[in-house]
């Protein structure tokens, strides 16, 4: 047998493991409102040290929760060394997911498997890939070989609110920096860049009267409404703005929320609205704000009466590739086509995640993981989210075989 052959096979000897310890982590909640983490930090590290992987936890501290609104967030790195000389390689996936909605005809956090698939809130979207790491790891380390470097894994609850307080919060306290990432993604395409994304909180400030006398107040919906037509209309410019990365095409704005009024009978005198202006790598971040803040004032300024507040929420920058990435994603597309029979193509993805922050750091970074060949297929931050245990499997194998190869003294056979 070859070592890909010897950790094939601990990994299907190992698979109902790595399949109970998904399930258990997903029958944590980490629903993200209100972000009350720190429990699932704290399951997954005990289950780790069952596994002999003992856990560092990084707890972040009360004032920094208080400025997202959020309760409890413990990140977690299990560090991993072998002998100098090779580079340290961190994989990273996050484990606070968007409340699970209605809809389910499975329980969100059943971990329930039917049909080949396991069920429920994050179970691809990514707790998903603490599994397929983990497992990776320990796949790797059986073989007993002389390695050079180490892994590091990141397991961390900050991504559905920009990632500041979980890789973020890592790379700016110095607690790691790695030579190479590879963060939770999709089994079928190596993903080496994604778009940006900027949030954006918009007031509109009239004044409240009686609606049997509305010449007495300032319509803020009125308002609201022109900024509305304005925003989508803008859609239109950006369609023209075409990205030459692979899987991501041009720049997009979506309104997600409007609050406003007190009662059916009182003109509107205050409607807050929060848009998302995803941005294309090509895009400079500040230039797009300039752009969208420009556009919201001249759109208000046809209801004069009426004062506008903006506030910027988020701003996620963009992941454009790294040079040193080629070894992760040579060694990915290898072993996932041997694996999975197929080609594994590089692409772009439309979403922001937590990897722009090691690509802000100089960290040359892939995602890659275990999952779909879409975000649809799998359902994630919808109803019946699942994961295909075949890919989880498949994944694992993978990312094993690539740890291999970058970290062995000598080339595999």
């Amino acid at each position: 047998m070859t070592d890909y052959d010897k950790l094939d096979a601990w990994v299907d000897a190992h698979f109902d493991e790595e399949t109970r310890f998904l399930q258990a982590l997903v029958q944590v909640p980490t629903d993200t409102p209100p972000g009350n983490n720190a429990p699932h930090a704290e399951r997954t590290a005990e289950l780790l040290a069952g596994m002999g992987l003992k856990a560092e936890k990084v707890p972040i501290p009360p004032w920094a929760l208080d400025e997202y609104g959020l309760q409890s967030i413990t990140n977690l790195i299990v560090r991993r060394p072998y002998a100098p000389g090779g580079p340290v390689i961190a994989l990273n996936a996050h484990g606070d997911v968007v409340p699970p909605g209605e809809g389910w005809t499975h329980k969100p956090y059943g971990g329930e498997i039917e049909h080949g698939c396991l069920y429920g809130r994050a179970s691809a979207v990514s707790k998903s890939d603490f599994a397929t790491y983990t497992f990776a790891t320990r796949a790797l380390e059986s073989l007993g070989r002389k390695l050079k470097g180490g892994v590091e894994l990141h397991f961390t609850y900050d991504e559905e609110f920009g990632g500041e307080l979980g890789p973020g919060w890592l790379l700016a306290n110095k607690l790691t920096k790695p030579d190479l990432l590879i963060a939770a993604g999709f089994s079928y395409q190596v993903v080496t860049a994604h778009n940006g994304c900027l949030q954006m909180e918009v007031t509109l400030h009239g004044l409240a009267s009686h609606a049997a006398y509305p010449e007495t107040g300032i319509d803020a919906l009125q308002a609201a409404n022109k900024l509305l037509t304005a925003l989508y209309a803008h859609n239109e410019v950006l369609r023209t703005r075409r990205s030459a990365v692979v899987g991501i095409t041009h720049p997009y704005l979506n309104v997600g929320r409007i609050e406003g009024g007190s009662n059916t009978n009182v003109v509107p005198g205050k409607v807050v609205i929060k848009l998302d202006r995803r941005m294309i790598p090509e895009e400079d971040a500040a230039t797009v704000e300039a752009e969208v803040r420009a556009l919201i004032a001249e759109a208000v300024a046809a209801s004069p009466l009426v004062r506008v507040e903006i506030k910027r929420l988020l701003l996620a920058l963009s992941l454009k590739p790294l040079p040193g990435n080629a070894p992760l994603v040579a060694a990915i597309q290898k072993h996932g086509q041997a694996i999975f029979g197929e080609p594994i193509p590089t692409s772009g993805t439309p979403l922001y995640t937590d990897v722009r922050l090691y690509g802000a750091h100089g960290v040359p970074a892939v995602i890659y993981g275990a999952g779909p060949r879409t975000v649809l297929e799998s359902n994630a931050k919808r109803a019946d989210e699942h994961l295909v245990l075949e890919d989880l499997r498949r994944a694992t194998k993978v990312v094993a075989r690539t740890l291999l190869d970058l970290l062995h003294a000598a080339p595999a056979a």
